[in-house]
């Protein structure tokens, strides 16, 4: 027994037994209008949040219903939140209000909310009291509940707020509808210990708990077996795998379980946190040609007193380290990040601390925000001296720096070979994959190899996109 909890059996099966008599339902609907009942669901936000929609998709068409890319033809409207910045809270507010004009229309659509976002109280407050038109609000804790929130939402015709705070639970053996057939989501622990004092994921999360690695390594070999070449394995912090369960596991030790899967695929995982990144994960990453060489590490800071009043529990010193313990193993290592500009209190020389360390280690790109701040967080409650406009004017001198490192490294790829996954058409009618350290290229494919990996020699580079040409094999295909 693990030391986290997980949802029963009885549950589970009570779930079941509910998404049933909601397909009598959806089955009763069309014998009556000659068509299926529709859903669609709009997912914001982290990866996470997209492995979560696909298990709702995948409960939905158990349940009796279709899934569509237009809202407007829907029956059901479900979307999946994001509470990671303002801006992405601003976006699902607008989009609901847009929603109210359906419902006019069609009195008899479910509109829900879902997610991080709604799992905060006062978030679920404003909901219930300006959104009367929004019919189901569940938090991030009981996705697995969905099907007795649809029948009874059809059966009662009232509306359903469930967002307990709880430490959260999990649920395996849910049904998921995947995206694509070539790239694949893989969750292998959920929720947060580490509380950065500007993050809100460990209050809308929970606290950390890991699926048992046989589980994990039972999805592995169906997605191996399904075809999926690019398959991530998902946490909120994946180097604090195991901790939880009653025989610990390193992520390391289950990184080189999976890897030894037989097959054609590559592995990737995120988000890793610096704090709990070892030695023994770059060496698990060195011996394995089925682990990408890419390492997503977020720094956030290159100031070791902003990073203590994030609450990272590193130094630049220690990611510095890492940095080149990882390059030492993998020499040619994809390296990216995510940065926070204008932390409360940040000074200018404070940034540009920072910039040094973004120069330092020339990252291949990074994933960089202006400070926002979230209610329930500390960093909430902190001064901020730095006007938003001075903040944007750093925030600006570092895309500059980061872009001119960019181009430079992708500039010194032309000439060379790599190894990309074909992943889609682009609109213009070539094709573009992503190496293993995660760059985008363009190239032309008259024979459509989606979903196969092909050696492709570089061309071009477009700061961070290159351009490249497939190169022949000894049969000339």
């Amino acid at each position: 027994m693990s030391k986290q909890q997980t949802v029963s059996r009885e549950i589970l099966e009570r779930q079941r037994l509910f998404g049933a008599e909601v397909r009598h339902l959806n089955e009763d609907h069309a014998a009556l209008s000659g068509a299926p009942r529709k859903a669609f669901v709009r997912t914001y936000g982290c990866q996470q949040n997209v492995a979560d929609g696909e298990r709702i998709k995948g409960l939905l068409e158990e349940m009796g219903y279709a899934l569509t890319e237009d809202e407007a033809e829907a029956d059901f409207i479900l979307f999946n939140t994001c509470a990671i910045r303002e801006h992405a809270e601003d976006r699902v507010f607008g989009n609901v209000g847009a929603l109210k004009h359906y419902k006019r229309r069609r009195p008899s659509i479910l509109i829900g909310l879902c997610g991080c976002m709604v799992q905060q109280e006062h978030v679920a407050e404003r909901i219930q009291k300006s959104f009367p038109f929004v019919s189901l609000v569940f938090g991030t804790h009981v996705i697995h509940k969905l099907p007795e929130y649809l029948y009874r939402a059809y059966t009662e015709r009232r509306r359903i707020f469930d967002t307990p705070e709880m430490d959260g639970e999990i649920a395996e053996g849910l049904p998921v509808h995947r995206d694509g057939s070539t790239k694949a989501w893989l969750s292998i622990m959920y929720g947060c210990n580490n509380f950065c004092s500007y993050c809100v994921v460990p209050h809308v999360r929970g606290r950390e708990r890991s699926r048992e690695p046989e589980e994990i390594l039972k999805e592995a070999e169906t997605l191996v077996a399904a075809g999926y070449k690019d398959i991530t394995l998902l946490g909120q912090n994946v180097n604090s795998y195991g901790k939880t369960l009653e025989k610990p596991v390193s992520f390391a030790e289950l990184m080189g379980k999976i890897q030894q899967l037989k097959g054609d695929y590559l592995l990737r995982f995120m988000t890793s946190h610096p704090k709990d990144a070892t030695r023994e994960l770059m060496d698990t990453m060195a011996a394995s040609p089925r682990i990408a060489r890419h390492l997503h590490l977020p720094f956030q800071s290159g100031n070791n007193r902003i990073l203590a009043a994030m609450n990272r529990g590193y130094t630049r010193e220690r990611y510095l380290e890492l940095i080149a313990y990882a390059r030492e193993k993998m020499p040619g290592l994809s390296i990216t990040s995510d940065v926070i500009v204008g932390f409360p209190g940040e000074t200018y020389e404070e940034f540009c601390d920072t910039l040094s360390l973004i120069k330092e280690v020339e990252f291949t790109s990074l994933y960089t925000f202006i400070f926002s701040p979230r209610r329930g967080t500390p960093a909430y409650e902190l001064d901020d001296p730095a006007p938003y406009a001075e903040k944007s004017r750093w925030f600006t001198e570092l895309i500059r720096v980061q872009e001119e490192i960019s181009a430079r490294r992708c500039g010194a790829m032309v000439g060379e070979t790599v190894r990309v996954l074909v992943e889609e058409e682009t609109k213009n009618g070539q094709y573009q994959g992503r190496t293993q350290g995660n760059i985008i290229v363009g190239f032309e494919d008259k024979e459509n190899h989606i979903g196969q990996f092909l050696d492709i020699e570089i061309t071009a580079a477009r700061n961070w996109i290159l351009g490249g040409k497939i190169i022949k094999n000894e049969k000339g295909e």
